[in-house]
C-alpha cells in the first residue's frame, strides 16, 4: 500500500536529502506587499532548492493574509512544485504548514481545501480536539498529517509540557502523550509529529516514545536550534524519520539554491556518520545494556510499572536480608486491570517464537500475569501449588495436562532462579517438559545463568538495566537513584 511516507521515503532516496524548504514570505522580505510579490519570492526558492529538497512546506497563513489573492497564489506556488517533480521525475511532497484542528464536521471541509483544492499531500494539525478531529484527514493513505508535539517557540512548555495523569497509566508530561497517541493513531502509516529542535533533549524522548514515526523539525537557524543536536536525537535506526525545516536561512541567501546544497549535504554527511557509528560494535559496560531504545509498547509498560509502585526506590530490606535501592514488586498489578491486561500482551510476542503445549504460572504474583497471558494468547494454563492438598485429590499441578506435554513457566520476576527450579522440579515429576522459562522482568543476578547450566532458556520482557536506562534518558527517576541502584546491581551480580 503506497502512503504518504513512503512517498516522503522514495523522495528521500532520491534526492540524498533530510531537507524540508518552509516557504515562508515575510513581508520585510517582498519587494511589495502583494500576493503575486509572495507568489514570485516562493517560486524564485522553488526553482532554486528543488534539486536538494524532499518536501517544501508553504505556510498558509502568509497567503492567507492577502485574502482570495494570496490563496489563488498558494494554489500556483503548489502547482509549481508539482511542476518541478514532473520536470525531474521524482515526486517532492507538499506540507501545508496550516495547524489546523476542529470539530469533525469542519475538519472535514478543511481537508477538502488542503488535498482537493489545493493539491497539497500534508498538513500540520493541532491534535488538541482528539482523533476524531484529524480523522477527516487521513482516511486516505496517500495524504499525510504532522501533529504538533513539541513545538519550537519559547511559550511551548505553557501547556505542550503539563504532567498529566489517569488510569492505570504513567504520568507523563501532554507532548509524550500526543507520541503515543500518535503512535497508536497510525493504522494507516500516514501520521508523524511536529517536534522542534531547539528542545534537543525532548525531541530524543520523543523518539523514544514514538520510534516508528517521522518528525518534521522546524527551529533550526534562526530560532536557535542545532542541526546536528536535532539529527542525533530525531533520527531513527536506519537514519531517517527527520525532515529539517529552513526557512530562512535559504529565503535570505544570496544564492537560495547553494545554500539549499550546502544544508542538504551537511545533513547528509551528520546522517552517513551516524549510521557508521551505529554499525560499529559497542562493548556493553553492564550486562544486558542496549543499543536500540525500547518500543512504545515496552517503554508504556515501564511507564505503568512505576507510576503503579510496582517499582519503588528508596532503601528495602530484601528477604536475603540485602539492603536494596530498589524493590520491585509485582503483585500491586491485580488492582491496574488495564495493566494487568498491558502485562498480559507483553509476554504474547516471546511466547509466539516458543513451541509448547500449555502454560505454567507460578504461584502467587504471576498466578494472574499467567491468567491475563493464557486469555489474550488462547493457551491452555497448569499451575503448581506452592503445597500440596491435603484433601481430595491431593494435588500438586492444578489444571489438565497429560504427561509428555511441553509447558513454558511463566513468572513475574527471575532473581537467582530459585524458585523456578522448584517448579521445574514438580512439573517434571508429573511427567511434563520444561524447556523455556518467561519473565516479566530479568533482575539480571544470576538466573539466566544458572537456568541456562541445567539446560533451560530464559526469556524476559524487560531487564532491570533495559527499565533504568530508559527512566534515566525520560528523566523519570532521579539521576543519584539510577546510579546507587545500578552501583548495588554490579555489586551484587
Amino acid at each position: 500500500m503506497e502512503t504518504f511516507f513512503s512517498f516522503l521515503e522514495r523522495r528521500v532516496d532520491d534526492c540524498s536529502s533530510l531537507l524540508c524548504v518552509g516557504l515562508d514570505p515575510h513581508g520585510p522580505d517582498l519587494p511589495e506587499p502583494t500576493a503575486a510579490a509572495a507568489r514570485d519570492f516562493c517560486l524564485r526558492i522553488v526553482k532554486a532548492a528543488a534539486p536538494y529538497a524532499a518536501a517544501f512546506k508553504p505556510n498558509a497563513a502568509f497567503f492567507e493574509a492577502f485574502g482570495p489573492d494570496g490563496w489563488a497564489a498558494l494554489k500556483q506556488v503548489i502547482d509549481a512544485i508539482g511542476e518541478e517533480s514532473q520536470r525531474t521525475g521524482s515526486h517532492i511532497p507538499v506540507i501545508l504548514d496550516a495547524k489546523r484542528g476542529d470539530i469533525a464536521s469542519t475538519a472535514e471541509a478543511y481537508a477538502s481545501s488542503a488535498f482537493e483544492k489545493l493539491g497539497a499531500d500534508g498538513i500540520t494539525l493541532s491534535p488538541y480536539l482528539g482523533r476524531d478531529s484529524i480523522e477527516p484527514f487521513i482516511r486516505k493513505p496517500e495524504k499525510g498529517v504532522f501533529l504538533l508535539c513539541k513545538t519550537s517557540n519559547p511559550g511551548s512548555g505553557d501547556l505542550q509540557d503539563l504532567i498529566i495523569t489517569g488510569g492505570a497509566g504513567p504520568a507523563m508530561p501532554l507532548h509524550l502523550k500526543v507520541a503515543r497517541l500518535a503512535q497508536e493513531w497510525n493504522t494507516l502509516h500516514n501520521i508523524g509529529l511536529v517536534v522542534g529542535a531547539t528542545y534537543p533533549e525532548v525531541l530524543e524522548r520523543v523518539r523514544e516514545a514514538a520510534p516508528d514515526l517521522w518528525f518534521l523539525v522546524p527551529g533550526v537557524g534562526a530560532q536557535g536550534g542545532d542541526l546536528e543536536a536535532a539529527l542525533e536525537a530525531g533520527l531513527r535506526p536506519d537514519g531517517k524519520g527527520v525532515l529539517i525545516n529552513i526557512s530562512r536561512a535559504i529565503s535570505r541567501s544570496e544564492d537560495p539554491g547553494k545554500a539549499a546544497a550546502e544544508l542538504r549535504d551537511e545533513m547528509l554527511r551528520i546522517r552517513e556518520s551516524r549510521i557508521e557509528n551505529r554499525s560499529r560494535p559497542r562493548s556493553a559496560t553492564r550486562p544486558g545494556s542496549q543499543i536500540t531504545p525500547l518500543n512504545s509498547q515496552i517503554s508504556s509498560l515501564a511507564d505503568a510499572l512505576l507510576d503503579a509502585g510496582c517499582v519503588k526506590f528508596g532503601n528495602f530490606t530484601l528477604k536475603s536480608g540485602l539492603q536494596s535501592p530498589i524493590y520491585i514488586d509485582l503483585r500491586q498489578i491485580i488492582s491496574y486491570p488495564e495493566l494487568l491486561q498491558q502485562i498480559g500482551a507483553a509476554y504474547l510476542p516471546l511466547l509466539k517464537e516458543l513451541k509448547f503445549d500449555r502454560i505454567a504460572g507460578l504461584p502467587y504474583a504471576a498466578i494472574p500475569i499467567a491468567t491475563a497471558v493464557s486469555l489474550q494468547g488462547g493457551y491452555p494454563m497448569i499451575y503448581p501449588r506452592k503445597e500440596a492438598k491435603a484433601y481430595g485429590t491431593k494435588a500438586e499441578i492444578e489444571g489438565e495436562y497429560r504427561s509428555g506435554e511441553t509447558v513454558v513457566v511463566v513468572d513475574d520476576l527471575a532473581t537467582t532462579g530459585g524458585s523456578k527450579f522448584e517448579a521445574i522440579e514438580k512439573l517434571a515429576g508429573a511427567g511434563l517438559k520444561v524447556q523455556d522459562v518467561v519473565v516479566l522482568i530479568d533482575r539480571q543476578s544470576g538466573a539466566r545463568e544458572a537456568l541456562a547450566a541445567s539446560g533451560y532458556k530464559l526469556h524476559s520482557v524487560l531487564t532491570i538495566t533495559e527499565m533504568l536506562d530508559y527512566w534515566e534518558k525520560m528523566g523519570a527517576v532521579e539521576k543519584d537513584k539510577i546510579k546507587e541502584t545500578r552501583q548495588f546491581l554490579q555489586q551484587a551480580s
